[in-house]
């Protein structure tokens, strides 16, 4: 039987609860422990797929196809487990289950209410995630304490919590414990009403976990714990730290995971963290350095980077595997003019196109891969990134003027890229989207197949148009490698330039970004950012060797081995 561990937040948002509970993840996982991570959002969309990237950040897509909250990203890279649709579960989402069970006579015309049957549907959700064979599930309750679309979500837990019983789950509330510069005070006011609010609704939080920018001293967190009646031992900070992947080396030095494991009777093993603290070591040592490598991540959303969220994690990872300083800029591609495309991309050590769907800025993006094909800058194209690279190759190499997407012009001339011959006509966008893993077979001696190491991958996707393969013979016989396809053939994965006519030019239909871990880089990721390097430092790309960061360890240290 699973043991549950509920994430909630108070005062405002964007206060890291979902790097809190992915820490927390991480630090279970190295005692040992198998934990599973669920995010329960309480607005209305069936999904984020819809949602523009400006009010979410980007949608994250796991192995099964399931649209997610960027935060999966965050769990997937923290405790390094693939997560799955069950994972992620919105109020939309729940009250389209109950409608259609409704209409389909399911409640033998009874009355649908929210509770018991909406908080029923909720706690339904919870317990899925114990099917998994975790031995902890983590779920992290989107929104603020006090808003009304979340409540539901609270009934819910408090519901679930009660029939569980003592000691089955915990409640961790993050809330907000702001300085006043003014009064150079800490303030604990605003914790004491968002507990209130929380315990009103009938959760009394076991653990406090405060965000602030200020040390609190040992009066500050005494005070939180008398007007919050919890233990003071269970009143933890979480200060700002240099980055993200050092929060669950702050949380532990606290004795953060040691007491959740004391709270919920589980056996305190000995925690391993040692390959993820070389991670963190190797990482700031590669930031320290000043000598820069320098990637133009060319996008539509960047004023916003947690549109290209796990892209830029990618390249992060990628840069301290080969111990560089990797620095990652976003450049709008509506405003790159393409007749001064030199004078915002001669700076980049490598070009990065990443994926979106729309017709804004896909000129600045066409224009962006052609500078880096003519130029010969290393050049990483990711699934929209992919076709804009065709689309240039096809205009520039094969003479085919104003060849694109039908996305983007139905009736356009040479459409290269455009839906499948059985989905043109579909009217429900959604059935002709390609979502999670798919299989692909690499070409041998090919850039891709280098990168992967093997033939046979399997890579996530979120996309509707693909390579319009009219012109595949047309394309190849110009220069442009397709070193990648489905398994039938029927679809092309992967394109790139050969060796000697570009030193690194590769582009994916795929999302790889998603698989990438701090320890593990994603193949393509990794050797773009390594070519990149390489033509910073003026050296061969094969010259370039790994620092040799240790991969994670999942299995702990053990049940034989106790915490003293």
């Amino acid at each position: 039987m699973s043991k549950h561990i509920f994430v909630t937040g108070g005062v405002v948002s964007a206060l890291g609860k979902g790097i809190t509970a992915a820490s927390l993840g991480r630090l279970l996982k190295a005692r040992g422990y198998k934990v599973m991570m669920q995010k329960a959002d309480p607005y209305l969309n069936v999904d984020p797929g819809t949602m523009s990237p400006f009010q979410h950040g980007e949608v994250f897509v796991t192995d099964d196809g399931k649209e997610t909250d960027l935060d999966l990203g965050h769990y997937e890279r923290f405790i390094n487990e693939s997560l799955n649709a069950d994972s992620n579960f919105t109020s939309g989402l729940i009250y389209q289950t109950l409608i259609s069970r409704e209409r389909a006579g399911d409640f033998l015309g009874g009355t649908v209410q929210v509770i018991p049957h909406v908080t029923n549907e909720i706690k339904a959700r919870f317990a899925a995630a114990e099917e998994t064979g975790a031995d902890v599930v983590i779920t992290e309750i989107g929104g603020t304490v006090g808003d009304i679309e979340g409540q539901p979500f609270i009934e819910a837990m408090r519901q679930f919590r009660k029939e569980k019983g003592p000691g089955e789950t915990i409640a961790i509330h993050v809330s907000l414990v702001p300085y006043i510069a003014a009064a150079h005070e800490i303030k604990t006011k605003p914790t004491q009403h968002s507990v209130k609010e929380l315990r009103s609704m009938g959760i009394q939080p076991e653990i406090i976990v405060c965000r602030s920018d200020h040390e609190m001293e040992p009066a500050v967190r005494a005070k939180l714990a008398g007007f919050c009646d919890v233990d003071e031992s269970c009143v933890f900070q979480n200060l700002d730290c240099p980055s993200i992947y050092d929060v669950p080396r702050h949380l532990a030095d606290q004795g953060f995971d040691r007491k959740v494991c004391e709270l919920l009777g589980l056996e305190p093993r000995m925690r391993d963290m040692s390959p993820w603290y070389s991670f963190t070591g190797a990482l700031h040592e590669a930031n320290a350095l000043s000598d820069i490598t320098r990637i133009g991540v060319v996008g539509k959303y960047t004023q916003l980077p947690d549109a290209y969220l796990s892209v830029i994690e990618a390249l992060h990872h990628s840069g301290v595997y080969y111990g560089r300083h990797v620095e990652v800029e976003l450049v709008d591609g509506e405003n790159l003019d393409p007749s001064q495309v030199g004078e915002v991309l001669g700076r980049y050590d490598g070009i990065l196109v990443p994926g979106g769907f729309g017709i804004r800025g896909i000129e600045g993006k066409i224009a962006a891969a052609g500078y880096a094909r003519t130029r010969k800058v290393p050049y990483l194209g990711v699934c929209l990134g992919m076709q804009v690279a065709v689309a240039e190759f096809a205009r520039s190499v094969c003479g085919m003027e104003g060849a694109t997407s039908t996305e983007f012009e139905p009736s356009c001339t040479y459409p290269v890229i455009d839906l499948m011959p059985e989905q043109r006509g579909i009217a429900d966008k959604g059935a002709t989207m390609r979502l999670g893993a798919y299989p692909c077979v690499l070409e041998e001696g090919t850039l891709a197949a280098e990168a992967y190491g093997c033939t046979r991958i399997s890579e996530r996707h979120r996309h509707r148009y693909e390579f319009n393969n009219d012109y595949r013979e047309a394309l190849e016989g110009a220069g442009l490698k397709v070193s990648g396809t489905s398994p039938d053939g029927s679809l092309v994965e992967v394109v790139e330039l050969a060796e000697e006519d570009h030193p690194w030019f590769v582009a994916t239909q795929a999302h790889p970004e998603f698989k990438s871990r701090p320890n593990e880089p994603a193949p393509l990721f990794r050797e773009f950012v390594r070519a990149a390097i390489a033509r910073h430092e003026g050296r061969n790309r094969r010259d370039l060797h790994v620092v040799g960061v240790p991969v994670l360890s999942d299995a702990g240290v053990g049940p034989e081995k106790v915490e003293s």
